[in-house]
């Protein structure tokens, strides 16, 4: 194989998005959410991994914390990957980092990227299935579970575990 039909090769692959959101809670075990302005619905800090620059799935979650709320937060373990077919956009790959409790002095000096966020809130897990679109809210609640059991990463599909 050339080096143009290796390029050619890799260019006809199909494509995935990448992306990664961290997990913050308070000292009530309250999930921090964001209220993005491009779609409806709430979700967590995080975004597209930026692959083209080399950026790995943990950069990407940090360097999106740190834009979307102004926090930049060493992140602990990863706690899922879930695989995301899309139906309107090509599949995505989702990580979901711990981000750790976050204390009453880091809640105050949260700021917002007002390009991309409304509003943030704290909001208990019971409650979750009100904010979160469904996908997104499993993926939480099994990373949330991994996190109490000590387990480890979860690996899902849409949300659900796998094996």
């Amino acid at each position: 194989m050339t080096i143009q039909d290796y390029a050619t090769y890799i260019a006809g692959l199909p494509r995935v998005i990448a992306g990664a959101t961290a997990l913050f809670r308070d000292s009530e075990g309250r999930l921090l959410l964001v209220e993005p302005n491009y779609r409806e619905g709430w979700a967590l800090p995080g975004g597209t991994i930026e692959s083209d620059e080399g950026e790995t799935p943990r950069q990407g979650a940090r360097r999106e914390t740190a834009e979307e709320i102004g926090l930049d937060v060493v992140l602990g373990a990863l706690l899922a990957v879930d695989w995301v077919q899309g139906t309107a956009r090509p599949p995505l790959v989702a990580y979901l980092y711990d981000g750790g409790v976050l204390g009453d002095e880091q809640l105050k000096s949260i700021r917002l990227q007002e390009e991309e966020l409304i509003s943030w809130r704290l909001v208990a897990r019971e409650d979750l299935p009100r904010f979160l679109p469904h996908e997104l809210g499993l993926r939480v609640r099994a990373g949330l579970d991994a996190l109490d059991a000590g387990t480890g990463p979860v690996e899902l599909e849409n949300g659900l575990r796998v094996g």
